[in-house]
């Protein structure tokens, strides 16, 4: 309920300002995940600052940049003079104080699931005036998911092949409940052997995983040398070793940002999983 009536707020306040003048809107997002969102909509103009970590699409690249996810120069933010800065949660809520404190308008994007992604991206829409472009995106995304849960609604959680997640190899690091990737992984035809624990982001011990013995293995590994956590001999006695489904060809950004390219990390798991070729 107190979403809803900040939400009312920044609403009612941004569209008096747009009616009171010409003025053509100035917005800055802090998170590549908004960056994006904030691009589908079609306000490559509007947009004056993001994070040096937005990279997504190619246009990001030549925006000014205002420092780090979790550390951006609010001086820098300050001087672009926007109307709107976009924030999002985890790391940044020091930030999101600093910028309260300085009377500069907020919208935070902070979505636990997808559908929570699709009621953030329409709040998006109405508060830059993009609600039409919102619903568009909003409507496609839905229609692709329709794509893939079609064919794998009616299999039953026996017979969908164990997945396991890897994020991190030293320690081992994987997701759980509360995650987009759990919930991509339902989704996609899958079963993701850490559901059961209760928190998206978790420790995971190599005798953990010998026990759920995975089919199935998609990492996004970050580090340099994407194949290098191979070299731990525990991950040949897996199931998904022997039969040579370790995936690590999935694009990270399309699993672990929660904006529109979310979708397309669905199909691609659902390909792995089912060995189909199936495009939007």
């Amino acid at each position: 309920m107190k979403k809803i009536f900040i939400l009312v707020a920044v609403l009612l306040s941004f569209k008096a300002f747009l009616f009171a003048s010409e003025h053509k809107l100035r917005v800055i997002s802090l998170a590549p995940s908004i960056t994006e969102i904030l691009f589908a909509l079609g306000l490559d103009e509007e947009i004056v600052g993001v994070s040096s970590f937005c990279n997504y699409p190619p246009q990001a690249n030549n925006k000014p940049r205002i420092g780090s996810f979790s550390q951006p120069d609010i001086e820098k933010i300050i001087s672009l003079r926007p109307d709107i800065v976009f924030c999002t949660g985890l790391q940044q809520e020091r930030v999101v104080n600093q910028l309260k404190q300085l009377n500069l308008k907020l919208y935070i994007s902070d979505p636990k699931n997808i559908e929570e992604l699709m009621v953030s991206i329409k709040e998006i829409g109405q508060i830059t005036n993009r609600v039409k472009e919102a619903d568009e995106l909003v409507n496609n995304m839905r229609r692709n998911i329709n794509l893939v849960i079609n064919k794998t609604k009616d299999i039953p959680l026996n017979k969908r092949p164990k997945v396991f997640f890897l994020f991190w190899d030293e320690p081992l690091m994987t997701v759980g409940y509360g995650c987009f990737i759990d919930e991509l992984i339902y989704l996609a035809g899958g079963r993701n052997i850490t559901h059961h624990i209760k928190r998206p982001y978790t420790y995971f011990s190599f005798e953990q995983l010998i026990k759920e013995d995975p089919e199935c293995i998609i990492a996004t590994y970050m580090g340099k040398d994407k194949y290098s956590f191979r070299k731990n001999f525990i991950w040949n006695f897996l199931k998904a070793t022997k039969s040579n489904r370790i995936y690590t060809d999935i694009e990270p950004d399309i699993l672990l940002r929660p904006g529109p390219r979310l979708i397309e990390g669905l199909l691609k798991i659902y390909q792995r999983l089912y060995f189909e070729d199936e495009k939007f």
